[in-house]
C-alpha cells in the first residue's frame, strides 16, 4: 500500500460490471428488429400514400425513427464492447448512454413531424380508405409487438435496451389505435378520426419520451443512477470496521448498466489492508451492484487538501 502526504492510498477495483445486455446477446435481436421494421416502413408509407391516410404516414415516420433508434442503440452497444485504450481509459462504455440520449431526441423529432402533419390534415381533411388502413396497421401490431418481445428481457437492467423496447411496444399500441380508427372510418366515414389518431400517436410518444429523456440526460451529466441511494451507500461504507468518516464519495454511470464509485475512507487506526478492501468491494457489489470501486484509505493525520466535498 502506497503512502503520500500522510495518506494511505488503496484502490479496490471490482471485476464485476453489472449486467451485460450488449452484443452478442442482443445483436440478433437488433438485426431482426431493424430488418422487419425497414420492410414494414416501406409497406406502410406506400399504403399511406395510396389510401391518403395521414395516420399511416405518421406511423411510418415514427417507425422510421425507431429503425434509426434501433441502429443507434445497436451501435452504442457494439462500441461499449471495445476495449479500453490509453486515451479512452474506461473504454467506450458511455456510448450506450449517448445512444439512449440520441434515441430520446429522435423520438422528439418524430413527435414534431406527427403534430405538424395532423394539424395540416385537420385544416384540409381528405377521404380515407378505412378498411385498407386498418389492414396495414394490423400488420404493424405483429411487427412491432414481436420486435418489442425481442428486447423485453433486458429492459429492466439497461436503459439503452429499454429505449429500444419502448419504441417497439409503443408502436404496437399506436398501430392498434390506427386499426380502430380505420375500422370506424370505414363504417362511418368520420375522416376527422385520422388526424385525431395522429395526435394520439404524438401523445404516446411524448409520454414515453419524457422519462427516458430525463433519465438519459441525468446519466450524461454523471448523476447517481436512479436505482442507487447515495445516503445508503455512504452509510454502508461508514459502518465498515475502522472507518470513522467518509468523504469525496462519487457515484456515476460508466455505461447504462455499470455504476462506478470512488470514495475516501478515514481510518485513524490504520487498520485497512487488502482483506478489508476485498470485503468492502464485495459488499458494494452484492448490496448495490457496484462492480468497479476505487477506495482511498486515509489515517486522518492532516486535513485533506481537496475541499470539494464535505466530510461526512
Amino acid at each position: 500500500m502506497g503512502q503520500g502526504h500522510h495518506h494511505r492510498h488503496d484502490h479496490a477495483h471490482g471485476s464485476g460490471h453489472g449486467h451485460d445486455h450488449g452484443p452478442p446477446a442482443y445483436s440478433r435481436a437488433f438485426a431482426i428488429g431493424i430488418g422487419l421494421n425497414i420492410a414494414y416502413v416501406l409497406v406502410e408509407a406506400g399504403a399511406g400514400l395510396w389510401t391518403g391516410s395521414v395516420a399511416l404516414l405518421a406511423d411510418a415516420g415514427h417507425n422510421l425513427s425507431d429503425v434509426l433508434g434501433l441502429g443507434v442503440a445497436w451501435g452504442g452497444a457494439v462500441l461499449a464492447q471495445r476495449p479500453a485504450t490509453k486515451r479512452f481509459t474506461y473504454g467506450f462504455k458511455s456510448s450506450t448512454i449517448l445512444a439512449a440520449l440520441l434515441n430520446a431526441l429522435l423520438l422528439m423529432v418524430a413527435l414534431g413531424a406527427v403534430v405538424l402533419e395532423a394539424a395540416q390534415r385537420f385544416a384540409d381533411p381528405a377521404p380515407i380508405m378505412g378498411l385498407q388502413v386498418a389492414a396495414v396497421a394490423g400488420a404493424g401490431i405483429a411487427v412491432n409487438g414481436f420486435t418489442a418481445w425481442l428486447f423485453a428481457r433486458g429492459r429492466h437492467g439497461d436503459i439503452n435496451i429499454r429505449a429500444a423496447f419502448l419504441h417497439m411496444a409503443s408502436d404496437a399500441v399506436v398501430s392498434a389505435g390506427v386499426v380502430v380508427a380505420g375500422l370506424i372510418i370505414w363504417r362511418t366515414g368520420a375522416v376527422w378520426l385520422d388526424p385525431l389518431v395522429s395526435l394520439g400517436i404524438a401523445g404516446i410518444i411524448i409520454w414515453q419520451t419524457a422519462g427516458l429523456l430525463r433519465e438519459t440526460v441525468e446519466m450524461a451529466l454523471q448523476a447517481v443512477p436512479r436505482d442507487l441511494d447515495y445516503d445508503k451507500v455512504r452509510m454502508a461504507l461508514r459502518v465498515l470496521p475502522g472507518v470513522e468518516r467518509v468523504h469525496d464519495l462519487h457515484i456515476w454511470p460508466m455505461s447504462t448498466t455499470e455504476p462506478v464509485l470512488t470514495a475516501h475512507l478515514v481510518m485513524p487506526g490504520g487498520t485497512g489492508d487488502d482483506a478489508f478492501l476485498r470485503e468492502a468491494e464485495l459488499m458494494l457489489r452484492e448490496r448495490f451492484g457496484i462492480g468497479h470501486a476505487t477506495l482511498q484509505l486515509e489515517r486522518g493525520e492532516d486535513v485533506h487538501p481537496v475541499e470539494t466535498c464535505r466530510a461526512r
